[in-house]
């Protein structure tokens, strides 16, 4: 479960909204924050449980950037645990007003309308979050605890109609099982790491090997009147690899720079034709979609980290960590690109976040 790495001895809410996956104060917007002092500064109070503090120096820095979305998520989050829900709720809700392209916001809204045991309420603020980014896995994950919640004050209603009804005494139990409290020391609070910036969009990512197609096995050694020699069995396979490899990246690197340049033909045309657009959108929409998100913004940058491709004949993933900033907006996310060789090209065909 997923509780403010801030604070991750203590759930952000009592009861069922616990087990909600709310995002820290050191994760805000699907992003590992842009160090300006004023951010860390915040946060160390807020780790330090200076909320007091750290409310004022959020409040100041507000006051000369009244629209900064990252600042006002923190201060959303220091109103969270200062058990003021009510301001809580104004405050990320007038972020989604401001900024509806961000589906964070929609999370924290639905863990604490959940904390007040409106599951509706929460239901549509997830629906809307996944609606922004239909990747989204945090989102995912409570809106499936959200409807396991209000399927168990359904089946309790049902019982208290009908105490005789054999078949719903099952199912409350087993839906309670769900949100029985875990054994202390279990496991971490999800999204706090040993070292480093906190990543909230997802749960931290399983370690995955992306392996190369293996080499034939040797062949076994059969008796025969003169020694052959061996072939170079092994250099021969992972030469093909190492160059589709490079290609890939190079792909992926075109498209980053396309995205930051905004170029338009260069961006949408490193999309194959059986690209799967998020959502199930129809292309044209998506492209129209994109086209308004990107040509609007005076700046954009994109910048690549940690990126592994593994490459499997026609097909390719590519792994990294993107860091975007449009105007005021700084946000880094893990992506991952599945690609496929077009004649000479590498296209993308499925794009995810958080993973």
């Amino acid at each position: 479960m997923f509780n403010p790495a801030s604070h991750p001895q203590r759930p952000p809410f009592a009861g069922f909204s616990g087990a909600l996956r709310v995002l820290c104060v050191a994760a805000t917007l699907s992003a590992t924050l842009v160090y300006a002092d004023d951010y860390t500064d915040v946060n160390a109070l807020v780790r330090a449980g200076k909320l007091s503090e750290a409310m004022t120096k959020a409040d100041q820095y507000l006051a000369g950037k009244p629209r900064d979305p990252q600042m006002r998520f923190i201060k959303g989050v220091i109103q969270t645990e200062a058990a003021k829900p009510a301001d809580a709720i104004t405050t990320f809700t007038q972020i989604t007003q401001d900024y509806p392209e961000l589906p964070e916001p929609y999370n924290n809204l639905a863990v604490l309308y959940a904390g007040q045991n409106q599951f509706d309420k929460a239901r549509a603020a997830l629906e809307m979050a996944i609606r922004t980014n239909p990747s989204y896995a945090t989102a995912h994950e409570n809106l499936g605890d959200v409807y396991a919640k209000l399927a168990s004050q359904a089946y309790s209603k049902a019982l208290q109609l009908d105490g005789g009804n054999t078949a719903v005494q099952p199912k409350l139990a087993l839906i309670r099982t769900l949100f029985a409290p875990e054994p202390k020391g279990q496991k971490p609070a999800a999204g706090a790491q040993a070292s480093g910036p906190v990543t909230a969009a997802a749960p931290p990512a399983k370690t995955v090997v992306a392996a190369a197609p293996p080499p034939p096995p040797a062949a076994a050694p059969a008796a025969a009147p003169a020694p052959v020699a061996p072939k170079p069995a092994a250099p021969a396979a992972s030469a093909a690899p190492s160059g589709a490899e490079k290609d890939v990246e190079a792909a992926v690197r075109a498209w980053a720079a396309a995205w930051a340049a905004k170029d338009m033909n260069g961006y949408l045309g490193s999309y194959g034709k059986d690209f799967a657009a998020p959502g199930g959108q129809a292309r044209k929409a998506w492209e129209e979609d994109r086209r308004a998100r990107i040509v609007g913004k005076s700046r954009i940058s994109v910048k690549l980290e940690n990126l592994t491709v593994s490459v499997n004949g026609d097909k390719a993933t590519a792994k990294f960590k993107q860091g975007y900033s449009a105007d005021s907006l700084n946000v880094s996310s893990r992506k991952t690109l599945d690609m496929v060789k077009a004649g000479d090209r590498w296209v993308i065909v499925r794009e995810s976040t958080g993973n």
